[in-house]
């Protein structure tokens, strides 16, 4: 068995390059860390959406980034993100892959507890990656042929054959190893575990207040560190100018994503602080009736005017202080295998000669513009410039939870739609959840890049398979199956009492953590 933590002269080797390469070829084997002093003191997060108890439980983990700001504070993985660049082992104390790219075993560390003091043990997670049935749990399961569980602190998976992406999807781009623990739901239920749920992560739960406050406490024996602060509360405040208020009134610490005018606005007062988390979800507007031939956006020429009638720098600017990535793309940058196409260019007069030439010389009704209403400001501007070339439509603004639910249950069948996904992951994992056949929300795809699909994610050969992924890239961006807005630099505001923010420590995860890192001044 060769070592997870160094697989670089393995014949045929998964190799990684930045964010989540290293995530998985330099996975670094945690040592637990000297409890600190007790835990004291309250933070209070302003968030920008209502909370889901849906996002209580990993085992429903959609393609979305936004549950980890749950998850990452209840829960722990095998192997999960850590800081900055240097993300490993977690429950895991280590792992390793047999040379035949078949087997992967992971022993667990001694001592992690759930917060009800129960061990963590190799039964619970081999309980939780078959109770996993969130974002591509039958790409996962059916690559795998069974999990054996020798003794209390051995996890070996078996594949049917040898798979590239095993542990990208099994550690990354899925919530499959994410341990909850299997005595307490097969006591309590799906149900009951989302009304009160129980995991391995640094903070407890305590009290939850539906559409008001999440409520957590340090859970002060978590392995890697007991937290410093005693107690987190997330309090929802949908409206951006109200959640600075109150940053500003000293009733939250941390406000979630103030952009534009407010984000300067900020940047002026005394006493608080602009956070950045540069590299956040890519935000793009989807077409789901391009495959309806009796629909304008059919046409190649239509998506291509709506793709030049964006100004993304100007919509950069305006709400994030210009320090969004434009991109043409849905991938990362960060991402393996990403593959870059030209950037963005906004060209009106293009747009409407297109237009015209597709037989709309004055433009078109869209019918609606479907949006996480966190971000309708983004849709706003977006449909500012399609209306200048012509294209118009109606802003239908939903709170995010029922908008993804409407999206994956493919509600929103005319219009325009306004994706974004900040999950982690890959190249392929991007496409599979986006632009291929079955994916949680393609309500379309096209045969020739179905087709290249299922080769790349067999093809060991790394060079080979980079080219596949680059060439169905490229097929993505030629057909303009969407129109890339930006990615998300997702601008916060810490107050006078935060120490450690914790915004950024995670490379490509936009909110606070590790949770047990975040600090208030003087504790």
């Amino acid at each position: 068995m060769t070592s997870i933590t160094d697989r670089s002269t393995e014949p045929g080797a998964i190799t990684r390059r930045a964010g989540l390469g290293l995530f998985i070829s330099s996975l670094l084997a945690g040592q637990s860390l000297p409890a600190s002093a007790a835990a004291s003191g309250q933070l209070n997060i302003g968030v920008h959406i209502s909370l889901a108890p849906t996002w209580f439980d990993p085992g429903e983990t959609p393609g979305l980034i936004t549950p980890y700001m749950l998850i990452f504070a209840l829960h722990d993985a095998m192997i999960r993100p850590m800081r900055e660049e240097t993300p490993g082992h977690s429950l895991a104390e280590s792992s390793s892959i047999s040379p035949d790219g078949l087997t992967y075993s992971f022993k667990l560390r001694q001592g992690p507890t759930f917060h009800d003091g129960s061990p963590v043990t190799a039964d619970d997670v081999k309980f939780s990656f078959e109770r996993y049935r969130g974002n591509s749990n039958a790409l996962l399961k059916d690559r795998v042929a069974s999990v054996e569980t020798p003794d209390a602190r051995t996890v070996i998976f078996k594949l049917k054959e040898p798979w590239p992406d095993f542990l990208t999807f099994y550690t990354a781009a899925t919530g499959a190893n994410w341990v909850v623990p299997r005595k307490y739901l097969e006591k309590v239920g799906d149900a009951g575990f989302k009304k009160h749920p129980i995991g391995a992560g640094p903070y407890k739960f305590v009290s939850f207040q539906p559409g008001v406050e999440l409520v957590l406490e340090a859970h002060e024996t978590y392995w890697r560190k007991s937290p410093s602060i005693k107690r987190i509360v997330m309090k929802v405040i949908p409206d951006e100018a109200t959640r600075l208020v109150a940053l500003k009134r000293g009733e939250i610490d941390i406000a979630y994503s103030i952009r534009g005018e407010l984000a300067v606005d900020a940047q002026r007062t005394p006493g608080l602080s602009l956070k950045i988390a540069p590299d956040g979800a890519m935000y793009f507007m989807y077409f789901p009736e391009q495959w309806d031939p009796a629909s304008p956006w059919s046409d190649l020429r239509v998506r291509q005017a709506a793709f030049h009638a964006i100004d993304y720098k100007s919509i950069n600017d305006a709400l994030c202080l210009g320090h969004c990535y434009l991109s043409s793309s849905i991938v990362p940058r960060a991402f393996e295998f990403v593959w870059q196409p030209p950037a963005p260019t906004y060209d009106p007069a293009k747009a409407r000669k297109l237009l015209a030439e597709a037989g709309h010389p004055n433009g078109f009704d869209a019918g609606f513009y479907w949006c996480d209403s966190s971000y309708a400001n983004l849709g706003e501007a977006a449909l500012n410039n399609l209306a200048e070339v012509g294209i118009k439509a109606q802003l239908r603004p939903i709170e995010r939870a029922g908008f993804d639910k409407g999206f994956t249950d493919k509600r929103y069948k005319k219009g325009i739609i306004q994706g974004s996904s900040a999950a982690f992951g890959n190249a392929s994992t991007r496409l599979s959840v986006w632009a291929v056949k079955g994916g949680a929300y393609t309500y379309g795809s096209y045969p020739d890049i179905d087709e290249l699909y299922p080769k790349q994610l067999t093809e060991v050969d790394r060079a080979k398979r980079a080219a596949l992924l680059e060439q169905m890239q490229k097929l993505v961006y030629e057909k303009h199956m969407f129109v890339n807005l930006w990615q998300l630099a997702f601008l916060n505001v810490a107050g006078p009492r935060v120490a450690e923010a914790g915004i950024g420590l995670v490379k490509t995860y936009v909110y606070t953590g590790p949770y047990e890192d975040m600090a208030l001044k003087g504790s």
